[in-house]
């Protein structure tokens, strides 16, 4: 069982917590991982790029001048490729950039990259807390107490209003579920402060997968 300080808001220690190590020293698979951010990027692409062919631009089809006697190229009509204002030859249509990856696969990356932050020592465990209303100075404060700079990633055991307000005014850092998280979200950022609670759900969801 591998053994995290938990903090409090101050930074203080208060205790200590016992993780499974198939959690926190799982295998790092670099390839899962790499399959998955890939299949992330690419489904957030919108695939709307568009352009006219030669047949689609506007304009006469008919052949621009005699094919001889001009002393000139031959051509054919104004929506060649080759002429400004022409069609463009093997343009992007829309079209779906989505990757199917299995759950299975998704759920092993994702551990793989929680498991990576765990063993560079780029997570921490605080107690699970609240705000009695939005302030981002109090938020402040706590990133302030944890000496924490930078791409911060908060990962709680529910939504908290109260906190997502206060985080989106700091400058990447950002607060998310532990059932929204995603592995894109876990290596953009290079901290994560995870609750309590949060951590113990992560680590029942992962504990059995293999890899």
């Amino acid at each position: 069982m591998a053994t995290l300080n938990v903090h409090n808001q101050s930074g203080e220690v208060l205790r200590e917590k016992k993780l499974a190590d198939s959690f926190t020293d799982a295998e790092v698979n670099t390839a899962v991982v790499h399959q998955c951010v890939v299949a992330y990027l690419a489904n957030q692409r919108s695939g709307t790029a568009s352009t006219k062919s030669r047949s689609e631009v506007k304009g006469s089809g008919r052949k621009l001048y005699r094919q001889k006697g001009t002393g000139r190229a031959r051509v054919g009509d104004a929506g060649s490729p080759i002429r400004v204002h022409g069609g463009v030859a093997f343009g992007p249509k829309p079209r779906s950039f989505r990757q199917r990856t299995p759950k299975r696969v998704r759920r092993l990356g994702l551990k793989s990259a929680i498991a990576d932050r765990f063993q560079n020592d780029q997570c921490i465990l605080i107690e699970d807390f609240t705000l009695e209303r939005p302030r981002t100075k109090d938020m402040v404060s706590v990133l302030s107490a944890l000496n924490l700079e930078g791409k911060v990633l908060f990962v709680l055991d529910e939504h908290n209003p109260n906190i997502y307000l206060s985080l989106r005014n700091i400058p990447q850092v950002n607060s998310c579920t532990w059932d929204k998280l995603n592995i894109y979200q876990v290596l953009w950022h290079e901290k994560l402060v995870i609750t309590e609670r949060a951590a113990e759900k992560l680590e029942a969801k992962f504990v059995d997968i293999e890899g």
